[in-house]
């Protein structure tokens, strides 16, 4: 398989994060995300940061597998986001092999945001790790244009702009804006699906995100059109919540179908038009 497929944490949240591991190798991924800082305060709660006892499960786990990292999450940069506290958990997610950073900005003041990101790459940088900045139109950065733009300002060699296909589509960003970012750009993309018909409103959209999203090929948004658009091969993290059906179909078997989905996908993408 010449390009990677990650299985994302939110579509296995109910695992611990050395579950995840287990599950991404048992339905066929090459890679896993692992998130050491919860994206929520609902989120379980992990002692992930540091020479920690899940820290050395997850390194046996990923070593028993041949599994690789792709990404940690979720770095958060805020008005009051002192980078140098993120140290640890950057030196962390080093230590278990990942490759990005997956950052949001939650600053409304974008000359402050586009400072906070460039220093934060250069901290990343010091451990040879990328930092994606992901745009979600409920946060400070909204779109694929305004994502492109801080990151371009911050101009750093190890920053990226994260296109998810969920927040592609909610944003009301274009397929055709991706041709304006630089291809060094892209770090990789979070793969899933949705219903073509946006919600009205942003709780709406927000809950949708967390919970209720489709697999690939499952709904309306044009995955394939977005993968012609990005470079080929580029790495897919699957991140596709799906709480209604987590309650009866357990996590190993939503991963695989994850995973089929993904291939499916893939297969429209080098068959012959």
């Amino acid at each position: 398989m010449s390009r990677p497929i990650s299985l994302a944490a939110l579509t296995v949240l109910e695992l611990t994060p050395p579950d995840m591991v287990t599950c991404a190798a048992g339905a066929g991924f090459t890679h896993v995300g692992i998130r050491l800082i919860p994206a929520t305060s609902a989120e379980p709660r992990y002692d992930l940061i540091g020479d920690m006892p899940l820290v050395r499960e997850i390194e046996r786990r990923l070593a028993e597998t041949g599994i690789g990292v792709l990404d940690v999450e979720i770095f958060r940069l805020k008005p009051e986001t002192l980078v140098a506290d993120y140290e640890a958990a950057i030196a962390t997610a080093a230590r278990l092999g990942a490759k990005y950073l997956l950052v949001a900005g939650n600053d409304p003041d974008e000359a402050r945001l586009i400072d906070r990101f460039g220093a934060f790459c250069d901290l990343a940088g010091r451990y040879r790790l990328g930092a994606s900045l992901e745009f979600m139109p409920w946060t400070d950065v909204r779109d694929l244009t305004q994502g492109a733009r801080i990151v371009e300002a911050a101009d750093r060699d190890n920053g990226g702009v994260l296109i998810d296909a969920f927040h592609l589509s909610r944003s009301r960003s274009r397929i055709e804006d991706i041709a304006r970012v630089p291809a060094k750009r892209f770090h990789f993309v979070q793969f899933c699906d949705a219903p073509a018909e946006i919600p009205p409103t942003m709780d709406e959209i927000l809950a949708e995100a967390r919970s209720e999203r489709l697999f690939p090929g499952e709904g309306g948004v044009d995955l394939v059109g977005l993968l012609r658009a990005v470079p080929r091969n580029l790495p897919l993290s699957v991140e596709a919540p799906t709480r209604t059906l987590a309650r009866t179909v357990p996590a190993g078997d939503r991963a695989r179908r994850a995973f089929a989905a993904t291939r499916s996908v893939l297969a429209q993408l080098d068959a012959p038009s």
